[in-house]
């Protein structure tokens, strides 16, 4: 057995995930030991207001480079990647700032449409948010390239440190919403700058010195190669934020603030064995089963193993937070908290079959099926806003609704993962047969 758990270990995937595992761990250590704390010193009011102000972020944030780093992974050279790295940063800072031209003359508009006047004064960070977000993808996606896990690890944990740690410091002072939007704000760009400046340190290859022994690739062609991520990864990629971050907005313009702070409270702590070991598994995974797919391995069994190991690590937390959501909230958090374990403990059902769908989700590139991830997509986000309708309209109870939420999300993702095994073993037939008859 010994030998067994020795040989397991040893394997460079395995190495990988406990490395990127070990740098969350940390960081999830430092947000436990320090939560209790900030959320004593906030109140569920002000965590409403960060919730929709993260909600925004979470669903612009994804596409601030149309979905491009995503590609970075999948080029054999790295005169292409590195091609894709500054069509990139192209992009996003074009789109920066034609979002600052359009807040700048109409940015009344844009907040009665969407009814964020709580966070009408913050809307002028939006440039900053999609700038910093297209640098974060970039550095994240270039080092997963490049299997520089430590440094990703290590970030992860000082990232985590100093962020909570400005919540708990200016917050003994000052513990008011803006505090935690605006450290929220610049916590994407802390940590690409942390990335590239550790990497330095570390000396490890440097992209700039890497380009310019390099022959510049047409950006324009490299845009026509991988443009199935703009076309169908990205707009998939904004329903999916959208849909998942849909449920703080609504909250809020149902039944008020503190509903949404209940949300996003809950959504952070079930976020922890997600950001600890989902995230891990999905940054080695995806180079994983690239190469995999590049070698003609068989994908299914890949996809397979990582999803049954996600289900087997998930099990316990989430049954936790399930069967003792209330509790548990209310203890740690305060006693004003224990409608965030409600919420919880249903959205549970949904995050831990989010959290088992990692290794499908980052699979569908590789599979060409971005096409179909968009059209599910869309199926998902029209269900879940009619789980919250029937919620608020039918039954006139956040609980409800989010329990109808969470339900809806967890049987959607199980869809996922088996419709994923479908699609990859036609892939595998396919690749079977191209290599028989090139054999032949």
């Amino acid at each position: 057995m010994d030998f067994n758990v020795k040989k397991i270990v040893k394997k460079p995937f395995v190495r990988n995930v406990i490395i990127m595992a070990s740098g969350t761990a940390a960081a999830q250590l430092v947000g436990l030991l320090l939560q209790p704390v900030i959320t004593r010193f906030y109140g569920p009011e002000a965590y409403g207001l960060m919730g929709i102000f993260v909600a925004i972020i979470a669903i612009i944030g994804p596409i601030a480079a149309l979905t491009y780093p995503i590609a970075i992974v999948l080029p054999k050279s790295d005169k292409d990647a590195i091609g894709l790295i500054r069509l990139s940063l192209y992009i996003s800072t074009g789109i920066s700032a034609i979002v600052g031209l359009l807040l700048l003359f109409f940015s009344q508009s844009i907040v009665r449409v969407f009814q964020i006047e709580d966070v009408a004064p913050f809307i002028y960070l939006l440039p900053l948010i999609i700038f910093f977000a297209g640098c974060l993808q970039v550095t994240e996606q270039w080092f997963i390239r490049k299997k520089q896990f430590r440094v990703s690890a290590q970030v992860t944990f000082l990232q985590a440190l100093v962020l909570n740690g400005s919540k708990v410091g200016i917050g003994f002072f000052y513990p008011v919403a803006s505090v935690l939007i605006i450290i929220t704000v610049f916590g994407s760009g802390l940590k690409a700058f942390m990335m590239i400046m550790l990497s330095r340190v570390r000396k490890e290859p440097k992209l700039k010195e890497k380009q310019n022994k390099m022959e510049k690739v047409s950006i324009k062609e490299l845009g026509k190669r991988y443009r199935d991520f703009p076309v169908f990864r990205a707009p998939e990629t904004f329903l999916s934020s959208l849909s998942q971050n849909l449920p703080a907005l609504m909250l809020t313009s149902f039944f008020g603030p503190a509903s949404a702070g209940f949300y996003t409270i809950g959504k952070m702590v079930l976020q922890l064995p997600t950001n600890l070991i989902g995230k891990s598994v999905s940054d080695v995974f995806y180079p994983r089963i690239s190469e995999a797919a590049k070698k003609g391995e068989n994908l299914t069994s890949l996809i397979k193993k990582a999803t049954f190991g996600l289900g087997v690590l998930g099990i316990i937390p989430f049954g936790l937070v399930f069967f003792f959501g209330p509790w548990l909230f209310s203890f740690v958090f305060g006693e004003e908290w224990l409608s965030a374990g409600e919420y919880a403990r249903w959205m549970a059902l949904w995050v831990f079959f989010g959290f088992m769908n990692r290794p499908s989700v980052m699979s569908l590139p590789v599979l060409s099926a971005q096409d179909f991830q968009l059209k599910y997509t869309v199926l998902m986000l029209i269900i879940r806003i009619i789980a919250l309708a029937i919620g608020y309209y039918g039954f006139q109870s956040d609980e409800i609704a989010i329990a109808l939420f969470g339900i809806c999300g967890a049987i959607l993702n199980i869809g996922l993962i088996i419709i994923t095994l479908y699609i990859s073993k036609k892939y595998d037939k396919m690749q079977g047969e191209i290599n028989e008859n090139i054999g032949t």
